[in-house]
């Protein structure tokens, strides 16, 4: 018995119980959804040797360099002959050169929204500029290493201190990180820096900003506010350790004006807000070889819903798009959007060929532990978190997003690197489907983390916020699981607590992509 999918609603199907998963008509592997001994006698094949849980099965003859298709696309190459019944991995798996081809926009168009007075609402912190927070702290923005320790410090305070009456303040959050200085000023890696903190500066959970420098770094406080055009007040205070004269005298003026900015801080109420005050960050993390067919489906739809519903998705991490990009070119609006996108793709390639790598280095050990193979493999499943709305707009790491409705940012792969350009770009929410189990927290921004079987889920449970494992044994649907993850994205934007939160997460994963060298 197998369950049939499309490619390019990957993964959509209501399964029954079922030993193994076939995903479209076209593939010549099968899913195992659980752990199958040699010799049992499947609905569609004998079973050969061992497969684990999550991985794949020949279901026909495979010879040796024909492609193995798994969503009704080409993931590899067969590096040997293989048979009906034998486990499909890195064994007898090769990667391949992705050479889709493509139609640009020919699904694309306008995002097809609900008639406003049928759009749902949250109850956000509308800013002075109109954009809508979902939480409300304050931030400290270290402009270089050099200040992390003051910075850390300066919210370790209230840590500990706390606020008092002000209980509308969900905290101080030090966002540190390893560079600001010995980095030439005209290159990627430094245009991006100042991207990412103009970005979180201006996102709107974030009541109010100090920011913190040692002084004497390449990265200048003063040159980045007067470049992005940064107002200082009560929301943005700026100050240098050597200008204040030490740690000692930087840690107390810092204190003391979050002491003074305070009420005004937490004067701000939530208010019902529309949802196009939403920006969802997409992410996916620890993937595993049920990723593309419950969790990232499943966040696929509540995207979907977001969107039609007047909010923003933002899909990223370009190199687990790789081999799947043709599904997105088709969907983008414009061919010049697609073009966009298409010239980021290039990007990476040369990029990882001038450090002596490849795109199909990304997929992790864990990433392989759980059924997944090659990049071709993990990107298919990965672009199913995007939905199946027309795409309106590609940005570049850590720009801020103005196109609403569903969109893509270029970034690394590597999660805490790919969050930090989504909330510099505004996101103010983050949704993160995980096979293998990720734990990390992302202040200023909450994040619900779903889980892609109920193994991992009921073994980690306590840092899973959803769980769609049951899309495997026959107790959810694609459907079902994305409402929820729908109404989980609504109550948690209005200021429910992800389990992270209540564990007070996320301090450590705000990590600016650093490009080129240090000097």
């Amino acid at each position: 018995m197998a369950v049939q999918s499309d490619e390019t609603n990957l993964g959509r199907h209501h399964n029954s119980h079922l030993s193994t998963i076939r995903l479209n008509d076209a593939d010549n592997v099968i899913v195992a959804t659980r752990a199958i001994d040699v010799g049992e006698d499947l609905s569609e094949v004998e079973v050969t040797e061992a497969v684990p849980s999550g991985h794949k099965i020949a279901v026909r003859e495979i010879a040796s360099g024909e492609p193995v298709i798994k969503y009704g696309q080409v993931i590899g190459t067969a590096k040997n002959d293989i048979h009906p019944g034998q486990h499909v991995h890195l064994q007898n798996l090769a990667m391949l050169e992705s050479h889709v081809s493509h139609e640009f926009a020919k699904d694309g168009g306008p995002t097809p929204l609900l008639p406003e007075a049928e759009r749902r609402t949250f109850q956000g912190y509308v800013r002075p500029n109109g954009l809508v927070g979902t939480r409300n702290y304050i931030g400290i923005i270290t402009s270089v290493n050099c200040s992390a320790t003051v910075s850390k410090a300066v919210a370790e305070h209230y840590k500990v201190k706390g606020f008092g009456q002000y209980k509308n303040i969900d905290g101080v959050v030090a966002l540190t990180h390893g560079t600001g200085c010995a980095i030439p000023m005209d290159t990627e890696g430094y245009i991006y820096l100042r991207r990412v903190m103009n970005g979180y500066a201006r996102n709107p959970n974030f009541g109010a900003i100090l920011m913190i420098g040692l002084g004497c770094e390449t990265n200048q406080i003063s040159h980045l506010v007067k470049a992005f055009e940064l107002d200082e007040g009560t929301r943005l205070h700026t100050m240098t350790i050597q200008q204040l004269g030490g740690t000692r005298k930087t840690i107390e003026e810092a204190v003391r004006i979050i002491d003074e900015i305070s009420p005004e801080v937490n004067d701000i109420q939530r208010t019902t807000v529309s949802l196009s005050g939403i920006k969802l960050a997409l992410q996916c993390g620890g993937s595993d070889g049920y990723s593309g067919i419950t969790a990232n489906p499943a966040l696929g739809y509540a995207a979907d819903l977001l969107v039609r519903n007047g909010g923003t998705a933002v899909l990223s991490e370009t190199p687990e798009i790789y081999g799947a990009e043709h599904l997105l070119t088709r969907r983008a609006a414009t061919p010049a959007i697609a073009e966009k996108l298409m010239a980021r793709i290039d990007w990476w390639r040369n990029y990882t060929d001038k450090n002596g790598a490849e795109l199909n280095n990304n997929p992790s050990h864990g990433n392989k532990e759980g059924g997944l193979t090659t990049i071709l493999e993990k990107s298919l499943g990965a672009v199913a978190k995007g939905g199946s709305m027309p795409l309106q707009e590609v940005y570049e790491y850590g720009e801020i997003i103005t196109e609403p409705g569903f969109v893509f940012m270029d970034t690394p792969g590597y999660d805490p690197v790919a969050v930090t350009g989504q909330v510099a770009g505004g996101c103010n929410l983050i949704v993160f489907t995980t096979g293998r189990g990720s734990v990390s927290g992302f202040k200023p921004a909450p994040c619900i983390k779903v889980a892609t079987n109920s193994e991992m889920y009921t073994r980690m449970s306590e840092d899973m916020d959803i769980n769609c494992g049951g899309i495997i044994d026959g107790t959810d649907s694609i459907k079902e699981a994305g409402e929820r993850i729908f109404e989980r994205i609504i109550a948690v934007a209005s200021g429910e607590h992800t389990l992270s939160e209540d564990y007070n997460y996320g301090d450590n994963e705000f990590v600016p992509w650093q490009i080129g060298a240090v000097t």
